[in-house]
């Protein structure tokens, strides 16, 4: 338990270094630069009701994740964007909190570093709680290195110590923010606030409404393109509840307009028929990101869909196999195959090698995918394996992939590997 926990507080300081991060890292930019002038004690109490904030929320979120497993649920980390009504509700919040950055809209919040103030009914430690909250809920698409396996690990955990590892996660992602907050000399480190920070506090607008752009992406591939028209919908609908508060003279038009928005957008996606508007779009990402006859492209990476039926014929052929396990909504996993699969050089070597390349796409629920993800102990993706000719168990590559390792990887295999692949299929 103790290494899994170990495990579990150093991925989540990591998970302040990854790409699904940024955008919450201008919340947290906003929320130092306010701490730096606080007083002693008023620091303190927001740095730990921050970390409550997220300590509580990655014990709520591993609890449900937690319970729907035991219920029998194919669900692992990251399963919450699994569903396009958390999706969407993620997009209409992203662009609310745009809007405030941007001061068109007041939520009773001096800038997004107090979000939750209008619930605490102003400052204080209610808004460094929901801070803590929302930086999670933004944070929780990424798995850093060291999560795989405490993630994995606590699942088969006792529910007390799978709980414990949760927690880990949620005190190390917490954990830089505390530290300044309990630390004179690191927040005087900190830039002075100024004016300049009404123009910082407006450009930083522009990552949470490019989050908003990534989620309709997500939407998109989860659900079709009805649900994306209901979801812009339901933005212009809080643009002009924006608009209305900004024109009139009574405080009830805006409400009514963005209830009657975000109510009509929960109402239609409910209805919205299971698979219909996913199967328009072409079913699966493995067969629908390529037009026919692009995956043979000398500059395309060979990719087909993975199944368990096709894994055992590839090596059973003697193939070498590489096998991703993926989702649209895993920033990790698309930044990884931008910067390595697609990468000419690692394309050329697998097509020289002889190397067969199966995809496993976690976008939507799917028990196989679950099932083979924790058998290998894992609880989400991205996790990457490596079939070597004969081998009877596959090799677990890191979760951060690099052009250099993949091709130090598959030197090892000779480029005679794609002859006997074709004379062996004749």
């Amino acid at each position: 338990w103790w290494r899994a926990f170990v495990f579990a507080l150093i991925g989540g300081l990591l998970l302040n270094l990854m790409p699904c991060v940024f955008p919450v890292l201008s919340m947290k930019a906003l929320s130092l630069l306010k701490s730096g002038t606080a007083e002693e004690p008023a620091a303190r109490r927001d740095g730990l009701f921050y970390t409550f904030g997220v300590m509580a929320s990655f014990l709520a979120l591993g609890g449900l994740l937690l319970a729907l497993k035991e219920a029998g649920a194919a669900v692992g980390w990251g399963f919450q964007l699994q569903n396009p009504l958390v999706v969407a509700l993620l997009a209409l919040l992203m662009f609310v909190i745009g809007l405030d950055l941007m001061g068109w809209v007041r939520l009773g919040i001096a800038g997004i570093e107090n979000i939750g103030g209008r619930v605490a009914g102003g400052e204080g430690p209610a808004g460094a709680f929901f801070t803590g909250v929302l930086a999670t809920v933004v944070a929780t698409p990424c798995t850093a290195p060291f999560m795989a396996g405490a993630l994995g690990a606590a699942v088969v955990m006792p529910w007390p110590a799978a709980l414990g590892v949760f927690a880990g996660l949620g005190f190390g992602l917490a954990a830089p923010y505390l530290a300044v907050s309990f630390s004179p000399a690191l927040r005087a480190r900190l830039p002075r606030p100024g004016p300049w920070m009404v123009r910082l506090k407006e450009f930083l607008a522009f990552p949470m409404w490019l989050t908003v752009v990534w989620l309709i992406w997500v939407l998109a591939r989860e659900a079709g393109e009805t649900a994306v028209a209901l979801l812009l919908v339901a933005l212009v609908m809080i643009g002009l509840a924006v608009w209305a508060a900004r024109v009139s003279h009574h405080r009830w038009p805006a409400p009514l307009l963005a209830g009657l928005a975000i109510a009509g957008l929960l109402f239609a996606l409910v209805r919205l028929p299971p698979g219909g508007p996913v199967a328009a779009l072409g079913g699966e990402r493995g067969a629908a990101s390529s037009p026919p006859g692009e995956a043979t492209a000398a500059s395309a990476l060979p990719v087909e869909p993975w199944s368990p039926s096709r894994l055992e014929t590839l090596r059973s052929a003697g193939r070498p196999v590489f096998v991703y396990f993926t989702a649209d909504w895993c920033i990790t996993c698309r930044v990884n195959e931008a910067v390595s699969l697609e990468n000419r050089d690692v394309i050329a070597a697998i097509r020289r090698k002889g190397l067969a390349v199966l995809e496993a796409d976690w976008t939507r629920r799917d028990r196989a995918i679950a099932d083979e993800l924790a058998r290998h102990g894992r609880d989400g993706v991205p996790l990457y394996l490596y079939y070597p000719p004969g081998a009877r168990a596959p090799e677990i590559l890191p979760q951060i992939l690099t052009p250099g390792a993949l091709l130090a990887r598959f030197a090892t295999l000779p480029d005679r590997q794609a002859a006997s692949a074709t004379n062996g299929g004749r």
